[in-house]
């Protein structure tokens, strides 16, 4: 079994910044894609950012250039470092994996147990 804990979010005024990780452990051989979600209240869950394997990343159009996603594949952990923030960036944010473990032929999709991101002044 995978676990994925979460950790750095918390309550940030507009303007600021946060860096939110994502730290894998327990049994398995691999990771590939490693993502960041968010649900904002009332809203449909939705991409932040992706990053693959290789390090290529994708984002959503809306947040290019104020997040940037990085992980370090020694820590089995991944980043999203989250710059000039805006209220509407409160949410809850997911951290999400595609792992290769022992068991499962294939990848099997983690998630993390979300961390809350409150923008406000």
């Amino acid at each position: 079994q995978v676990q994925l804990v979460e950790s750095g979010g918390g309550l940030v005024q507009p303007g600021g910044s946060l860096r939110l990780s994502c730290a894998a452990s327990g049994s398995f051989f691999s990771i590939g894609t490693m993502g960041w979600y968010r649900q904002a209240p009332g809203k449909q869950r939705e991409l932040v950012a992706r990053i693959s394997s290789d390090g290529s990343t994708n984002y959503a159009d809306s947040l290019k250039g104020r997040f940037t996603i990085s992980r370090d594949n020694a820590k089995n952990t991944e980043y999203l470092q989250m710059n000039s923030l805006k209220p509407e960036d409160t949410a809850v944010y997911y951290c999400n994996m595609l792992y290769s473990d022992y068991v499962t032929p294939g990848y099997t999709e983690g998630w993390g147990q979300g961390t809350l991101v409150t923008v406000a002044s």
